[in-house]
């Protein structure tokens, strides 16, 4: 069997790296990778297949940049040609982002069996790119593993829980019980003094965030008047933005550029709380049993709302200050998110 995995940006190389990882484990598997190159910094790109031990992509198409349309027109047309040429026997794509979306469409056309990895979230905000891209993917996908069983009942909703869908398990959490142990604190860490002190660990990128002055100043306010230091990984988009816009950074917020997973990993573990409008980094912080702040209005991850680990604010400062003081982790742990055996079951379904 030949399967052509379709990555892009940093959450799907975290993700993709729990599956590669059992697919290499097998004789009778071959992957082609294929990388659209959405995230092409070297900090949000090149640092992942290293840490995370990814093999080298067989194929770079070098799409970055430009507005969502054309960035995933590009994509649609570079992916049909590599695909025509690997023909694989299944296209694997994950999570919600511009290559997930090209990746589905560009194999549906050329009539090649898609299998979508986090499929059925949902944040019911269809503003949102990355809420659009979801709904598209899973509508045309043959396969749908679900993380959770929340992403089933909206699968279910959708009419498409008739055999395509199934609860795997989040990757993301596979690779949180995988690397944890390999983490490491980023060079800057010891001047900063992170082990010894409480901090925000802090990430804005959601375009809705970024994009809008009024609401990245109000959320760079809400998190300084919370009394903790605040590191901020500023993604390249956001960074760009703020030289723009002419956004203040104020007092008690250290931006720094952004850092590699096992880095990533390592600030979670040692954070006091995380502030974060990413997807991805809500379940992290919970898997690391740190408390959420999301600067958002709503999230795909409705669970972790439920059961207390996070807590929604938008961008307005005084709930954001607020959220952060009365942040907690609840007294009981619950597994929302599987075994850590997610990778081994997209593995199944797919083989099935």
């Amino acid at each position: 069997m030949k399967l052509l995995t379709v990555i892009g940006a940093r959450p799907q190389f975290i993700k993709a790296a729990t599956v590669s990882r059992v697919v290499s484990e097998r004789d009778d598997i071959r992957e082609v990778i294929v990388h659209t190159g959405q995230h092409y910094d070297v900090n949000m790109s090149d640092i992942f297949f290293d840490q995370l031990s990814i093999p080298r992509p067989d194929h770079h198409l070098g799409v970055g940049g430009g507005s969502h349309g054309a960035m995933t027109g590009r994509m649609l047309e570079a992916l049909e040609i590599v695909m025509s040429g690997e023909n694989p026997d299944l296209v694997l794509v994950y999570g919600d982002t511009n290559s997930t979306l090209a990746g589905a469409l560009a194999a549906v056309k050329l009539h090649i069996p898609v299998a979508h990895v986090e499929a059925g979230l949902r944040s019911f905000n269809r503003r949102m790119p990355e809420e659009m891209n979801r709904i598209l993917t899973d509508h045309a996908s043959d396969l749908l593993f679900a993380p959770t069983e929340t992403a089933m009942a909206n699968l279910r909703n959708e009419g498409l829980g008739d055999g395509r869908a199934r609860m795997v398990g989040d990757v993301m959490y596979d690779a949180s019980l995988f690397y944890r142990e390999k983490a490491r604190a980023p060079d800057w860490a010891g001047v900063m003094r992170l082990d010894e002190r409480d901090f925000i660990l802090a990430t804005v990128h959601r375009a809705e965030n970024a994009d809008n002055p009024v609401r990245l100043q109000d959320i760079l306010r809400g998190l300084a008047s919370a009394g903790l230091p605040v590191v901020l990984p500023l993604h390249p988009r956001t960074r760009d933005r703020i030289a723009t816009m002419d956004i203040a950074i104020p007092d008690g917020v250290h931006v720094v550029d952004p850092v590699g997973y096992l880095e990533m990993v390592w600030l979670e573990a040692h954070c006091r709380l995380v502030a974060t409008d990413s997807g991805g980094v809500q379940k992290e912080a919970y898997f690391f049993g740190k408390p959420c702040v999301t600067l958002r209005e709503e999230t795909e991850w409705v669970e972790l709302v439920e059961a207390g680990w996070n807590t929604l604010t938008g961008a307005n400062p005084e709930a954001i200050r607020a959220a952060v003081n009365a942040a907690h982790a609840p007294a009981t742990a619950m597994a929302l998110y599987g075994d850590g055996d997610a990778a081994e079951r997209v593995l199944a379904g797919i083989l099935e």
